[in-house]
């Protein structure tokens, strides 16, 4: 999702839904590009959607579990609109993001405090969805989805992160163009995460550890965008599973015990005419990508 600020407020238009992937390949969703018009500062976002089914060579035919949305004019305001991404893992991990997606927005909807306190109100939000999953007839012991997601408020961005998707923003510098992370992913690569679920007795060791390549002792894996191996990973006291390598999301209940939460973390910016452009993506895209290159591809210099 990108805004461009300012841009010309000719030609806005309010759209209201929400926009679902298809099970292709790569498919740029057709319209390609969107408008909608933010009177109170008047400025306008433009927006688009790209989604791409990875490809596995041992699981040609793998599912889809991304979904997306975007809302325009929440509670019939033209100043509040909604980006986000839901990236689904686990066996019912489409159904996961799919019911996240569908719920999130009817909540902030509702809410009479979104506007007077949305940082209490996107918290409230999500652990109301976590537990609207957990007692839903989707099975979500060992299956969720991680949420990021974007609420525009006038010319301020509100940005909730739950797991390892994330929001980066473009930034004028003179002649350059910088990327700045909106969001942080919540990993074990986190010392303020891992410490937070080791105390809940999560055993926290990669997969070479675990299967005795790797002494289970040592208890540092570097740096995540340096890293390229397989992650620290979340495991039962005496268990084999669940083996997350997030340490937040929604739904996972078995993961629940042992410290991974729905709580989202929340940052705020205010918009001024050096942001360029934000993206909102699935750890998909920034397991491979760093947020430099994700900015390049979007603006190339």
């Amino acid at each position: 999702c990108c805004s461009r600020y300012p841009s010309s407020p000719d030609g806005g238009s309010d759209l209201c839904g929400e926009l679902r992937p298809y099970k292709s390949k790569h498919i740029l969703t057709q319209p390609s590009l969107e408008i909608v018009h933010v009177p109170s500062h008047n400025f306008t976002l433009q927006y688009s959607i790209l989604t791409q089914l990875v490809y596995y060579q041992d699981t040609v035919e793998r599912e889809h579990q991304d979904s997306f949305c975007i809302k325009t004019q929440i509670q019939v305001n033209p100043n509040v609109h909604v980006f986000g991404v839901f990236d689904g893992h686990g066996q019912y991990g489409a159904q996961c993001s799919n019911f996240v997606n569908d719920i999130l927005v009817e909540i902030l909807s509702s809410d009479s405090t979104l506007l007077d306190d949305p940082l209490k109100a996107y918290t409230s939000a999500f652990l109301a969805i976590n537990s609207e999953l957990h007692d839903s007839e989707i099975d979500d012991t060992m299956s969720g989805t991680t949420a990021i997601t974007v609420l525009d408020v006038g010319d301020t961005l509100y940005v909730a992160n739950v797991g390892d998707s994330r929001a980066v923003i473009a930034v004028k510098n003179g002649d350059q163009i910088l990327a700045e992370d909106l969001s942080v992913d919540q990993t074990s690569f986190r010392k303020d995460e891992y410490e937070r679920v080791k105390l809940c007795g999560a055993r926290v060791l990669s997969i070479d550890q675990v299967e005795g390549f790797k002494d289970p002792n040592i208890q540092n894996w570097g740096e995540e965008e340096n890293e390229g191996g397989d992650p620290p990973r979340l495991w039962i006291p005496n268990g084999m599973y669940p083996g997350t390598a997030f340490t937040r999301s929604v739904g996972d209940s078995t993961a629940e015990k042992i410290g991974v939460i729905a709580d989202p973390e929340i940052s705020v910016v205010k918009l001024t005419p050096n942001h360029l452009f934000f993206v909102v993506a699935s750890g998909g895209v920034f397991e491979f990508l760093p947020s430099r290159t994700v900015v390049n591809m979007v603006c190339p210099k």
